[in-house]
């Protein structure tokens, strides 16, 4: 049996400005330096000094409008998907069984509510989400409130 020709894997690029190109030299740099490119003057200057935040959980206002604007609509949708349930429920269960199909039940005249209902719905979500994504909803009142008494007695121990 003659013998299998294995190539040799060389992890050696060709490309001179590659991370893998160990060693070889290149005509234009300068002996001593490190492969790659040279970095340019911006990367190499330091960043200026900005002013450190006062606390690492400050959001700026547009986000937190975006997010508290978000659970208001999530709150629309929770509440959209609820009526959908209810109307399922309704569809497979009590109509097939009944053939009551809510025709003389007078629901016309809560129609003019439906809109007041959404928008107290988005208003009240979006407000709630304030509260909890400003972190209002996490912070501690430490001082105010009272020490309380230890759960247990000085007693002796038990034996």
């Amino acid at each position: 049996m003659p013998p299998v020709l294995i190539p040799k894997v060389t992890w050696i690029s060709s490309l001179p400005n590659s991370i893998l190109y160990l060693g070889r030299p290149h005509p234009g740099r300068k002996p001593g330096t490190p492969p790659g490119r040279a970095m340019s003057p911006l990367v190499q200057s330091k960043r200026p000094q900005t002013t450190p935040r006062t606390s690492g959980t400050d959001q700026h206002w547009s986000m937190l409008l975006f997010e508290s604007l978000s659970a208001g609509t999530m709150a629309v949708l929770v509440g959209l998907l609820a009526v959908i349930a209810v109307v399922g429920v309704y569809v497979i269960i009590v109509w097939p069984l009944t053939f009551w199909d809510l025709a003389d039940s007078g629901l016309e005249k809560y129609g003019s509510w439906a809109s007041t209902v959404v928008w107290s719905i988005f208003i009240g979500g979006s407000l709630a989400g304030y509260w909890c994504f400003s972190g209002a909803a996490f912070k501690t009142k430490s001082a105010d409130k009272p020490t309380s008494p230890p759960l247990r007695s000085p007693r002796s121990p038990r034996r």
